[in-house]
């Protein structure tokens, strides 16, 4: 396995790659779904699965449970990230919901999303400097404010901060419980800590539409076809022209 700075690194790497920095938050889903080769589904993968992806020399599909947090959601991205980008012996894996696994491709695939959504320095700046805080001091409200900050889940945060002993793993135990009343008492909307809406727990962004549209447009396919294709990648919205039901999102 690589050592953590290396995949720190690596991380930060793969942020220059897509157009970040190395310290703000990233909109993970808006850089992933930009590469040209890739697909994002979301789907209901059960209790035990984060997700999977599977990749070959031009196409790449990530699933996402869509039953996890957005917060959640936002890591396993990233993690599937990893695999494609780093562990290109391999052209499918499905990952695991849990933390504590003994595969050093899946501790190597959790850190690298970590230092991609926190990286190391934005990290330790922001608990430093933002917080005014070090190691041993952090309370309830900064993890609350590191996680809203970098968009991490409750948990995947407080396994990081755990690993570089900012707080105990007594601490951590205590700290996953009341995770929405400890943001929402603070000022912050949930939305980090729900699962995908209804409508979007069967959903698809990426090539996969894009290239629907390319053969529709370029008449290799008939109109019934494209149809067809869009309702198999679960957006029944581009077929029957349903708007979302905020207008200002127009103005």
């Amino acid at each position: 396995m690589k050592e953590r700075i290396e995949i720190n690194a690596n991380a930060l790497s793969m942020r220059k790659e897509l157009g970040e920095d190395q310290e703000s938050p990233v909109d993970i889903f808006s850089l992933v779904t930009s590469m040209s080769d890739m697909t994002i589904l979301f789907y209901p993968l059960g209790e035990r699965i984060s997700g999977l992806c599977v990749h070959d020399s031009s196409n790449k599909v990530i699933a996402i449970n869509s039953l996890n947090t957005y917060g959640r959601q936002r890591f396993t991205l990233a993690h599937e990230l990893c695999h494609i980008r780093f562990h290109t012996d391999i052209s499918r894996v499905i990952c695991p919901m849990s933390f504590d696994v003994n595969n050093q491709r899946e501790i190597e695939a959790n850190e690298f999303a970590s230092f991609f959504l926190a990286p190391y320095e934005a990290l330790k700046s922001f608990i430093e400097s933002r917080l005014g805080k070090k190691k041993g001091d952090l309370q309830i409200d900064d993890i609350v404010k590191i996680e809203q900050h970098f968009g991490m889940s409750r948990h995947a945060l407080l396994w990081r901060l755990q690993r570089e002993g900012y707080i105990s793993q007594e601490e951590a135990l205590r700290m996953r419980n009341n995770v929405i009343r400890s943001a929402t008492r603070l000022g912050y909307d949930d939305t980090l800590y729900r699962p995908s809406p209804e409508e979007k727990t069967y959903f698809s962004v990426g090539k996969y539409i894009r290239l629907a549209e390319v053969l529709k447009e370029k008449g290799l396919i008939s109109a019934g076809k494209y149809e067809e294709l869009l309702m198999d990648g679960y957006r029944p919205d581009i077929v029957y022209g349903i708007e979302p039901d905020d207008e200002s999102a127009y103005d």
